[in-house]
């Protein structure tokens, strides 16, 4: 295995994020069938304001993921592998041919209003730097209550970890933190509690809104970032989607398991650039490059060369 797409999740959104594809008919075809399934211009939804919301920023992260992934596709022929983070799991199971892409924008237009629902104001999440897991778990056990709640919900580097609750919790943990040595914290920009148990009753509903959905074995190996493994039967791929929300997000334990199946070359979809540095330190001797900050033609030359390389 050479190839792996990788695809980000909330937080990576930023403005203009659709109108910055590729201009081709291939990305025109994915923005079209995306509007047409939705009722609206997508292309609405990747202004500032538009980003603010939960619905918009991840209807936008789907529709960039697969009209990118079809461009490079277009271009070099299908990659190896596809893992996507948090809500990136959605165009990563159209990529692996898992998920119809009408399909996969019904259930994450479904997703996003559950969660927006579920949680309107009050809560989020916030990224705590340079502390080991053990550290920042005892910090959580200390904060978390019932009316206080706050969780481990993504684990991206051992030393680069996310917490997801309660604002007033999150700014306790984060404080505790800091005094126990942490090299900073940072609010990310989503606004609700993910990858949580805060999440367990939208995600179990999504589930339900899903069952009608087709699910296909998928044509590429599909890594799940909530288990840090590879599924292969699609009804588990069908379930890992519905309930990733409330789940935590185990990448860096992913990006190391695509790193023993061989991938040499790791290619993040835009809008982001996160993934594309979280490869870079697990794996160093890949070659890790993101979509938005990278030549199409010159991923498409690099996924070329790695395709040789295994014949």
């Amino acid at each position: 295995m050479s190839t792996l797409f990788t695809f980000p999740g909330q937080g990576a959104q930023r403005a203009g994020m659709l109108h910055d594809l590729p201009h081709d008919t291939i990305v025109r075809d994915a923005l079209d069938e995306a509007c047409d399934t939705l009722g609206l211009d997508v292309l609405d939804l990747d202004s500032e304001a538009a980003l603010r919301s939960t619905v918009a920023t991840q209807l936008c992260l789907l529709v960039a993921g697969v009209a990118m992934a079809r461009h490079l596709i277009a271009q070099a022929g299908l990659p190896d592998a596809v893992a996507g983070f948090s809500v990136g799991a959605y165009p990563a199971a159209v990529t692996a041919s898992v998920l119809s892409y009408r399909d996969a924008l019904m259930a994450v237009d479904s997703r996003a209003r559950l969660m927006e629902a579920a949680y309107p104001t009050g809560f989020g999440m916030v990224a705590i730097l340079g502390l080991e897991q053990a550290v920042l778990q005892a910090l959580i056990a200390q904060v978390h209550t019932p009316q206080t709640p706050v969780y481990l919900a993504n684990i991206n580097a051992p030393t680069q970890l996310v917490i997801a609750g309660a604002e007033a919790a999150l700014t306790r943990v984060s404080d505790l933190a800091r005094q126990r040595g942490a090299h900073g914290t940072k609010t990310i920009a989503i606004s609700v509690p993910s990858h949580c148990e805060l999440l367990a009753e939208p995600a179990a509903r999504l589930a339900q809104a899903m069952s009608a959905m087709n699910a296909s074995a998928p044509r590429l190996r599909y890594y799940s970032a909530s288990h840090g493994r590879e599924l292969r039967d699609p009804r588990r791929i069908a379930h890992d989607l519905a309930h990733n929300m409330a789940l935590p997000v185990q990448w860096h334990e992913t990006t190391l398991l695509a790193g023993e199946r061989g991938a040499r070359l790791i290619v993040e979809m835009p809008p982001g650039n996160v993934l594309t540095k979280l490869a870079a330190v697990a794996l160093p001797d890949a070659l890790a490059v993101a979509a938005a900050d990278t030549r199409a033609d010159t991923i498409a030359a690099l996924m070329t060369r790695e395709a040789q390389r295994d014949r």
